[in-house]
């Protein structure tokens, strides 16, 4: 499982996790106690990941805890890029958008008569307030401007080509008339959100909230009058609610879907994308701790890891080879520069892993673990307790680490216990998952997780991007810089090849599997989901943007 709101920066990336096949979310409720009066036909029963007590913040400046909804169904982009798709882009509060020659400038034109859900108008103002306001700021633009009411002009200094999506994609456009006003953002929890989308917050408790059907969105109250996101304890409680018809649309992984499919009530997908991987906090300097900061380190775990083993033992087969270039293939197979790199090592090699152990000075010591300098290697590795995939994939490495020699500790947290850590560095291993690049095109994925500026020191959390790893590499900052710099394929790719030939020799995050993103719904009580001819959009709850264009197709059955 793993938690993912995608919100991007203007020009940087703030993403906000999301939650994939792992399985599940901390201590809540079991199904019994969360179980409410059967709402009205048009409300839509949503477990999106939440565990309780839920917090309410609907900040889409708070990547880490903006509860999920807040991307798309409450704040919108300028644009919808559907990852399943490489159609054009779907207008959502943008109308068109323009590129100049040398892609330094860019011209926005948005939809007329849009209102904010305060009925207050939205208006190129706002476009350009948002552009310009906290992690949105990006040192590349040279200014914003607004033309007239429904027309933006965006200046940079570089070219700005391959950052299209993630600037009209992944920009959650806020109300200036609101946010001008708040003194500090990341304070800001939002309990009251004023946002385009077709749901305003209708009532919040610490085991569920409820989105009601926005009476000033533009394209009139969606079919859908409101939607309902419960907080659950586990995966297992998830199923049970799903298969017994008290949850209508979730997303996590269930080991035998016939199980809740069998009756015909309930519909999946399962497209597998976003890689699943250890994540190590890799920089020294930047105040990591451990022996995971030495890369031959890193290099001996990615060897003994039996892939394979993992994904029968921890996913059921469900799940996809990843790839230390961390491009999703086929889909993106003209920027991998090195075919070697497709995929990871999937036969575990103990005797390879002791052999770059070796080399870097490590010898095994009495108890058969690799140490160095009389300190044996010794790694801590933890994942949220329920996420049963995470948790059993944890074990398996752990004892695959250690025929290699190399002591590995897999332990659980609760899920409040691991997001402080991740985001703040104080860790070593973490089982992780990456959000895959929203087109067909790993920029962002580089510039998230593996760009330096991406990143902070350890008890710093990022201020944009991901780079949980604390991962900088000059090599690969100059590629993302330059790569971001060009709309010429061939340059795109060689740069590519750098940033992929560093990260695959690195390893700040270790490849295991490319996850089961799986999505089950209910097509007994509701039309209109994705299916495999008709895939407008993910279906998965969990995600940034793509949840609010699945609502707008829905429509209860009578």
């Amino acid at each position: 499982m793993k938690r993912i709101p995608f919100v991007v920066a203007a020009g940087a990336v703030a993403i906000s996790l999301v939650l994939t096949a792992c399985t599940t979310a901390p201590p809540t409720p079991t199904a019994s106690s969360t179980t409410t009066s059967a709402p009205k036909a048009s409300t839509l029963r949503v477990w999106a990941g939440s565990s309780t007590p839920i917090t309410v913040d609907f900040n889409p400046f708070h990547v880490d805890t903006a509860l999920f909804g807040t991307y798309g169904p409450i704040y919108e982009p300028l644009f919808f890029y559907n990852q399943l798709s490489a159609d054009p882009p779907t207008p959502m509060l943008g109308e068109s958008f323009t590129y100049s020659a040398d892609g330094r400038s860019v011209t926005i034109k948005l939809k007329p008569n849009v209102k904010w859900s305060d009925g207050e108008p939205l208006t190129a103002d706002d476009v350009v307030f948002t552009l310009g306001y906290g992690p949105n700021k990006s040192d590349k633009m040279v200014s914003a401007t607004a033309t007239d009411a429904t027309t933006v002009d965006v200046k940079y200094s570089t070219p700005q080509f391959t950052n299209e999506s993630q600037l009209l994609g992944a920009t959650m456009i806020v109300p200036r008339h609101v946010w001008s006003k708040v003194s500090n953002y990341m304070k800001e929890t939002n309990a009251k959100p004023v946002g385009s989308g077709a749901y305003v917050v209708k009532t919040t408790s610490d085991a569920s909230y409820t989105f009601t059907a926005n009476p000033n969105y533009r394209d009139g109250a969606p079919p859908i009058s409101d939607v309902q996101y419960l907080g659950l304890d586990s995966n297992q409680s998830g199923q049970d609610m799903l298969t017994t018809g008290q949850i209508d649309w979730t997303g996590m992984f269930v080991a035998n879907p016939d199980t809740v499919t069998g009756d015909g009530a309930i519909a999946t997908m399962n497209q597998q994308q976003d890689p699943t991987v250890i994540v190590t906090c890799s920089d020294a300097a930047k105040g990591c701790k451990g022996a995971q900061t030495d890369p031959a380190v890193r290099q001996a775990l990615n060897v003994a890891i039996d892939r394979p083993a993992l994904a029968e033992k921890a996913w059921a087969g469900l799940v996809g080879e990843a790839n230390p270039a961390f491009v999703l293939l086929p889909r993106d197979q003209q920027w991998l520069g090195d075919p070697s790199l497709a995929p990871s090592p999937q036969s575990p090699n103990a005797a390879q892993a002791g052999q770059i152990l070796e080399a870097a000075g490590y010898a095994k010591n009495a108890k058969g673990f690799y140490a160095k300098d009389g300190k044996e290697v010794d790694l801590d590795l933890f994942s949220p307790d329920g996420w049963t995939d995470y948790n059993d994939a944890a074990k398996l490495i752990a004892e695959e680490a250690g025929k290699a020699g190399i002591k590995v500790t897999a332990r659980t947290v609760s899920e409040a216990e691991y997001w402080t850590p991740v985001t703040n560095g104080d860790f070593q291993l973490a089982m992780y998952g990456l959000t895959q690049s929203l087109v067909a095109d790993p920029f962002s994925n580089y510039d998230q997780y593996f760009y330096g500026k991406s990143t902070a020191k350890v008890g710093d959390a990022p201020t944009r991007g991901q780079n949980y790893s604390r991962y900088a590499n000059p090599v690969v900052d100059a590629a993302v810089e330059a790569a971001g710099a060009t709309n010429d394929p061939a340059a795109k790719k060689a740069e590519y090849a750098k940033i992929q030939a560093q990260i695959s020799k690195d390893l700040p995050y270790i490849p295991v599997v490319l996850n089961a993103s799986q999505a089950f719904f209910n097509t007994k009580g509701f039309t209109g989901w994705p299916t495999d001819d008709n895939l407008y959009a993910d279906p998965l709850p969990y995600l940034s943007v793509a949840p609010a264009i699945v609502l707008l197709h829905l429509k209860p059955v009578s």
